[in-house]
């Protein structure tokens, strides 16, 4: 039985802009295997935010086939993917994306407003999450009353409140100063190593790439090449 949970084949993604022909992604083939971490690395422009959409459902290929279990993304419809998304995938992002009306806690139940779960469990499994995260003590308060780390720790219990098998991470350390960067950098290996989780972490920061397994290199809409930490 196979252990990969993305399996990506003859990737190509085109753009049109007027009359303008851009290929963003050319013929790529990607296998992640279920609790890998990797770092996806490489220029501005080079296809790394464009193969994470792929990866989240949020856009599909022009070509070739995304396939995520047993999930083949390029075959569903917009409504089937979003109800996919919302079990499959937990989105962490450079800015946090907290609504500031509502408390740390109500920002993680977010996700859960989308299935079929009573209030009572809503906010238990919510509580969880900012556990897992080890902010326990900051469940009622607001972002403003968070610090920068603090408050990605909230976007990350978001992302894994739903107990998602992939989590696709750009750049989600770039707005933090090193040492904050690091911890959540050590929670992201924590969240991999003890709670199989697989990670798919966009970043230009070389020290950032460290934590995960190996990294990956892309240039012009290609993998370029493979390194291990």
């Amino acid at each position: 039985m196979s252990n990969d949970l993305v399996i990506l084949k003859d990737i190509s993604r085109i753009y049109h802009k007027g009359k303008e022909r851009v290929e963003v992604l050319h013929r790529l083939d990607l296998t992640i295997a279920n609790g890998d971490f990797l770092a996806l690395m490489g220029p501005s422009g080079s296809g790394k935010t464009t193969l994470l959409n792929l990866l989240g459902g949020l856009d599909k290929p022009t070509s070739g086939s995304v396939k995520i279990g047993d999930a083949e993304l390029h075959n569903m419809s917009s409504s089937a993917l979003s109800k996919w998304r919302a079990v499959n995938i937990g989105f962490i992002f450079q800015f946090y994306n907290l609504l500031p009306v509502l408390t740390a806690l109500k920002n993680v139940e977010l996700p859960l407003l989308l299935t079929n779960l009573s209030a009572k469990e809503r906010k238990k499994r919510a509580a969880t999450a900012l556990s897992i995260v080890g902010l326990d003590d900051r469940a009622d308060h607001y972002p403003r009353e968070l610090s920068g780390g603090q408050e990605q720790r909230v976007a990350i219990a978001r992302a894994i409140v739903s107990d998602p098998n992939l989590l696709l991470c750009d750049e989600p350390t770039g707005d933090l100063d090193r040492e904050t960067a690091d911890e959540i950098l050590k929670l992201l290996q924590a969240l991999n190593r003890d709670h199989n989780k697989t990670i798919v972490m966009v970043t230009h920061d070389g020290q950032a790439a460290q934590y995960a397994q190996y990294t990956l290199h892309m240039d012009k809409g290609t993998l370029a090449s493979r390194e291990s930490a």
